[in-house]
């Protein structure tokens, strides 16, 4: 390198943050500034390139960039400050862990001559990250500042994504140093993720699939991480084989929701007939999902009489939870274009005729109608709220985020979704406070697309701050609370499972949702008649600003269909079927544990 190019490379370790930023597609930072960070600030004043959003609070810099993520197919990236701006990253961080989000969490730290002195604003970050990261690393020499960042992108979004951490010393911020742009090579040489599946497994399990009289693929979150391509094969391999299909709550979109194939979601608020044909198959293909317990149920009971294959690129998946006849590690989508073709080279594909009393019995479970209720021309209802807000939003370009608890389930059986990363949720972590930031993040990606979080009054307050964040960046996100003045799902097992002793679920101090619109100058509505509901949402989604929509539904309305804890698949408890007596019967004092 002449000494030219050599001066070229030379600058500042905040300056290197910036250039390896942009050298690595970054276009969005979610962040907030303090004094361990302020050089990198400094630089980012300096430049266009890259636009930084300022939320109000550290959770909402992580869940935003989740949300950014998880629409994209992206890595999100964060900046945050030393000590409790690190500390508050721990939550979103996590939840990225647990749903396989590829992050990049910037942090500042004290300068390397006060880490260990208990200095203003230090936290031992590395050791606090370690376990809710892939990865972390503090950088002590300003020369490896650039290759760290670049392998911290390459380690975020291969194999199974996650979240890492660059914790940054202020005075490696101010030092000089040569910055080097990214290389195929990595810092780390041994984290080589393995894509392409085993192929006489693969082989294995496609005979194992042509022999199958009451098949079913099982599906999750790794499809849609794999890519649109993922999909796509996975479309294919449905239509070639006719098998039904269903996923789990953070694989929503993978197959369209109109599909004829599709079950509906499964799981403890899954539909009977998608846990019925779980129960009751005799060949499982689990693509990119890990027998989550929400998802299995009572171990001992699950899927009984099946034979299973796994197919998942994290080897620490493999038999963790269920044992499985035939693992295959590999890349989603590698694996399933092995299969499709192998499919298709069969020297004889199954007859119809053979799955035939499957798909009868299936529509017998699918008669049940599991995700009826109830309606009523008094009070709104949340499924159908949910209803009305899915046939408005048709034919549009719609994201959906949430916050946690009985409204997320809701969302999930009564949203249906055509297309991947249209859905973005808290699967693993469950983290109230989610759906606001992370609402956010998705409409930062895309600007023209209509972005709501389905949000519960107790939920949408734990990161209610971001309004303020949504005003200043022009973000017209839509925030549909469904308002029962609980904290719902709390209440719904201290119903099932306490006596009805409803300990601190009922908030009685319940902000004017309207008016705290108004306070950050966003739009505020109010609804309470289930005649007036169509055209509320119908001005909501007009209205080209924030909005926060104060939907008023029925109290005391439980979530069902529902796995109890510690039962089986065939062990739901159905709306019709869910009395007192019923509920009392079928969790028995020694399951409440298992909550």
């Amino acid at each position: 390198m002449t000494d030219t190019a050599d001066n070229g490379n030379r600058m500042t370790g905040a300056e290197i943050v910036l250039r390896a930023l942009k050298d690595n597609g970054v276009e969005h930072i979610f962040g907030y500034p303090g004094g361990a960070v302020l050089p990198i600030y400094d630089e980012i004043f300096q430049q266009d390139e890259i636009q930084h959003i300022l939320v109000r609070h550290e959770q909402g810099a992580g869940h935003a960039a989740e949300g950014y993520a998880r629409s994209t197919g992206k890595v999100g990236v964060m900046l945050v400050t030393s000590g409790p701006g690190a500390t508050n990253a721990v939550t979103p961080l996590q939840d990225a862990l647990m749903d396989s989000i590829p992050l990049v969490c910037l942090t500042g730290q004290v300068p390397t001559t006060l880490i260990g002195s208990d200095a203003f604003q230090e936290a031992d970050t590395v050791g606090i990250t370690r376990p809710c990261t892939k990865h972390n690393w503090l950088v002590k020499d300003v020369n490896d500042l650039a290759g760290i960042i670049h392998e911290a992108f390459r380690i975020a979004q291969t194999g199974r994504p996650g979240p890492v951490v660059v914790d940054i010393p202020k005075d490696v911020q101010f030092a000089t140093g040569t910055y080097t742009p990214p290389t195929e090579g990595g810092i780390n040489k041994s984290y080589k993720p393995k894509l392409d599946g085993d192929l006489r497994a693969i082989q294995a399990a496609v005979e194992l699939m042509a022999t199958a009289r009451q098949p079913v693929f099982y599906t999750g979150g790794g499809v849609i991480n794999a890519g649109s391509e993922a999909s796509k094969l996975l479309r294919e391999l449905v239509e070639l084989t006719d098998f039904p299909i269903t996923s789990t709550l953070m694989g929503l979109g993978a197959y369209p929701a109109s599909g004829k194939n599709w079950l509906g979601m499964l799981g403890m608020h899954g539909s009977y007939e998608a846990n019925m044909v779980m129960h009751d198959c005799d060949v499982m293909v689990c693509i990119g999902a890990r027998f989550d317990d929400r998802i299995t149920g009572r171990l001992n009971a699950f899927s009984p009489n099946s034979r299973k294959v796994h197919i998942d690129i994290d080897p620490s998946s493999i038999n963790k939870n269920v044992r499985v006849d035939i693992p295959i590690i590999g890349d989603v989508a590698h694996v399933l274009e092995d299969m499709v073709r192998l499919w298709r080279a069969l020297p004889k594909k199954p007859e119809k005729a053979q799955t035939k009393d499957w798909w009868t019995q299936i529509d017998a479970w699918r008669g049940r109608k599991s995700f009826s209720y109830k309606n009523s021309n008094d009070v709104i209802m949340p499924q159908y709220a949910l209803e009305r807000l899915y046939e408005a939003t048709k034919g549009r370009e719609t994201f959906i985020t949430t916050e946690v608890g009985q409204h997320q389930m809701w969302a999930a059986q009564f949203f249906g979704f055509e297309e991947p990363n249209h859905w973005m949720t808290s699967g693993g972590l469950g983290t109230m406070g989610y759906g606001l930031p992370a609402a956010l993040g998705v409409q930062v990606a895309h600007p023209e697309a209509l972005v709501i979080d389905i949000a519960g009054d107790a939920s949408i307050q734990m990161c209610i701050q971001e309004m303020s964040c949504a005003i200043q960046h022009n973000l017209p996100v839509k925030i549909f609370i469904l308002n029962n003045q609980y904290m719902g799902m709390v209440r719904q097992w201290q119903q099932l499972l306490h006596g009805n002793r409803l300990s601190n679920s009922y908030t009685e101090a319940m902000p004017d949702f309207v008016k705290l619109a108004e306070a950050y100058g966003a739009v505020g509505m109010y609804c309470d008649d289930p005649k007036e509901l169509d055209d509320k949402i119908a001005e909501m989604i007009a209205v080209d600003k924030p909005v926060i929509f104060d939907c008023r539904v029925a109290n005391l309305a439980n979530c069902f269909p529902m796995i109890p804890s510690g039962k089986a698949h065939n062990e739901m408890l159905l709306p019709d079927e869910a009395t007192d007596e019923a509920v009392a019967k079928a969790i028995d004092a020694k399951d409440r544990q298992l909550v």
